[in-house]
């Protein structure tokens, strides 16, 4: 085998672990720096465990955010965040779920919103 498929392989398989993170905004910025506009995280600490007793699960609560696209602004893009976590138990509910909470969100680097919603021409 090639040492460059190997290399290759392992470079995909370290970019596509999600980060382990105690705030969302590392993934979103992660996302804005990717040069696909992916990254995917973890919520744990006192976030994720807030959340794991709030609705009744061990299942770690997953953030996957990619970019619908770029603003001409420098470092700032429209980002879809998806929230996802399993076997929550809802007020009212028989049964935990699978849930998933999606959001549209003008994102830039340093956490402020675009100043112009223009965007970036390829």
């Amino acid at each position: 085998m090639p040492m460059i498929y190997i290399l290759f392989q392992l470079a995909a398989a370290v970019t596509s672990a999600p980060m382990e993170v105690t705030d969302p905004r590392p993934v979103l910025v992660a996302a804005i720096d990717a040069p696909d506009g992916k990254a995917h995280g973890v919520l744990v600490g006192q976030m994720g465990a807030a959340f794991a007793e709030r609705f009744s699960t061990q299942a770690p609560l997953t953030i996957d955010v990619s970019t619908e696209w770029r603003y001409a602004q420098p470092d700032c893009s429209r980002l879809k965040v998806v929230f996802r976590q399993a076997g929550v138990l809802v007020p009212g509910a028989v049964a935990p779920e699978k849930k998933r909470v999606e959001i549209g969100l003008n994102y830039c680097r340093d956490g402020s919103p675009p100043k112009s919603l223009k965007r970036r021409t390829p």
